[in-house]
């Protein structure tokens, strides 16, 4: 690809990628200015995670698999997985293990490990945008829908939880703003850095994007979500999913 299609490339996924990362400054904004009841937060991340969940499935698990078959598919997932846990196990010890509560106890934790918490979670959704542009495709509109949906209940709820823990409305907002930011550079620099990879690296990296990614959910949006949404917190789970896998064939 010549350098000024690449370039041109770099740009749309850095623009889709900031997209996705401003529904976390909406979402702020949502907790911020109301006072969400927990069990409408916890619907909304059931919501966010039935969407997600689909399209890890059909769009970044399912191309990653006809690229480079059940060895990428597998070892990308799993690289994804750890690495995310890892990353996640080391901030929660330091203090950002509630960094999605909507209930304020964000208080016992440090700013630095909320801050880079709220980063680790936002990256690689964003990453998975640039990723999706690889190959000359135009890109995953499920995907982009996924992440901007995933990240309004993300955000608001851990607005509300911040506020709560005694944070200043000026640090929130600064927080998810830098954060959408740094999705935009995330999703730009994926796709710079590996819009030219052969296709069985990129099923790879296709794989590991949605292991990172479907774990955060079940450590951080899942729990949340099951805990605040009551019995009905499937039924919203599946309408996501459902959603998310219309977008996905019919676009």
């Amino acid at each position: 690809m010549r350098g000024e299609a690449k370039l041109t490339r770099m740009w749309e996924a850095m623009w889709w990628g900031l997209v996705g990362g401003m529904a976390l400054v909406i979402g702020a904004l949502l907790g911020l200015v109301g006072t969400p009841r927990p069990r409408l937060i916890g619907l909304v991340m059931a919501f966010g995670s039935g969407v997600l969940i689909s399209a890890l499935a059909f769009e970044l698990a399912a191309e990653s698999f006809q690229a480079g078959g059940a060895l990428a598919l597998t070892a990308g997932l799993a690289a994804g997985s750890i690495t995310f846990f890892l990353g996640d196990l080391a901030i929660d010890h330091h203090g950002g293990e509630h960094r999605k509560r909507s209930d304020g106890r964000q208080s016992s934790g440090t700013a630095m490990a909320i801050v880079l918490g709220s980063l680790l979670d936002g990256v690689p959704e964003s990453a998975a945008i640039g990723v999706s542009l690889i190959g000359g495709g135009s890109v995953g509109v499920a995907v982009v829908v996924a992440v901007f949906l995933s990240n309004i209940p993300e955000s608001m709820s851990a607005a509300s939880g911040l506020r709560k823990a005694g944070h200043s409305t000026r640090w929130i907002l600064s927080l998810w703003t830098g954060v959408a930011l740094a999705s935009a550079l995330s999703a730009g620099l994926g796709y710079a850095f590996l819009g030219t990879s052969s296709p069985a690296t990129i099923a790879v990296i296709q794989a590991f994007a949605a292991g990172a990614i479907l774990t955060m959910l079940a450590d951080t949006m899942m729990p949340e979500a099951f805990e605040n949404g009551g019995n009905t917190t499937g039924l919203v789970a599946t309408a996501g999913f459902t959603a998310a896998f219309l977008i996905s064939h019919t676009t």
